[in-house]
């Protein structure tokens, strides 16, 4: 596809089209559409907009008041966020719950829809809700795709420690086995960064937000099947 004079798309945001305005940017909200991608105002897109937009791609992320538009799942990312996410069902405690692609508001120009997040069972306040505050959220987790792999590694884990949110996993595919392996990370509250606590292979023991062990070997494994991935 020829991309227009003016256009930016790096690492799947859009920084805007040129349409004859002095910064190339529309100078209020509106439905037009540049390749199917809407056209942000000048001042950047907020958090309340992903709300707004007309037609806006499910899934679709804000970071730094850019759009970030998803490609279409791998079946490990699949796979791997369907274990994840069950295994975390099974165990998670009263209290707390447990949300799938569902986003969160950093703050006004960051809303990232991480792939799953446990969070305070008193956070959901209305059937149409469509956002999570950050200080509700223990646990942010993110499985790895090619085209995610710096925002997943750098730009997201940084967002999450700066609002506070208490523990990041980032999931990778192990290359050989084709196996997730998951780094566990806890917030250094001094700081506001994370710290890595542990690196798992085939077995996820974790602690914190509660006590969890998971089968990785499973994830081909469908769920309620003889040997499911979650223990307690």
């Amino acid at each position: 596809m020829e991309v227009p004079r003016g256009a930016a798309f790096e690492d799947g945001l859009v920084d805007g089209l040129e349409d004859g305005t002095k910064d190339g940017r529309y100078d209020e909200l509106d439905d037009e559409l540049a390749y199917g991608r809407p056209i942000p105002p000048a001042e950047g897109w907020t958090a309340d907009d992903l709300d707004r937009i007309p037609d806006l791609r499910p899934h679709t992320e804000l970071i730094d008041g850019g759009l970030v538009f998803r490609t279409p799942q791998t079946r490990f990312h699949s796979r791997t966020l369907s274990l994840l996410e069950h295994a975390l069902l099974d165990r998670v405690p009263d209290h707390l719950d447990v949300y799938r692609e569902f986003t969160v508001k950093l703050d006004r120009r960051n809303r990232p829809e991480p792939d799953l997040m446990v969070v305070a069972a008193e956070a959901a306040t209305a059937p149409d809700q469509t956002w999570l505050k950050a200080e509700d959220v223990l646990l942010a987790a993110e499985v790895v795709s090619p085209d995610s792999r710096q925002r997943d590694h750098e730009v997201k884990p940084r967002k999450y420690a700066a609002a506070g949110v208490p523990h990041f996993w980032r999931v990778e595919m192990d290359e050989d086995k084709g196996l997730p392996v998951v780094y566990v990370y806890e917030l250094d509250p001094a700081t506001k960064s994370y710290g890595l606590t542990g690196i798992f292979h085939d077995r996820l023991k974790a602690t914190a937000p509660f006590d969890i062990e998971i089968d990785l070997t499973a994830v081909d494994r469908r769920p309620g099947a003889s040997g499911g991935a979650a223990q307690g």
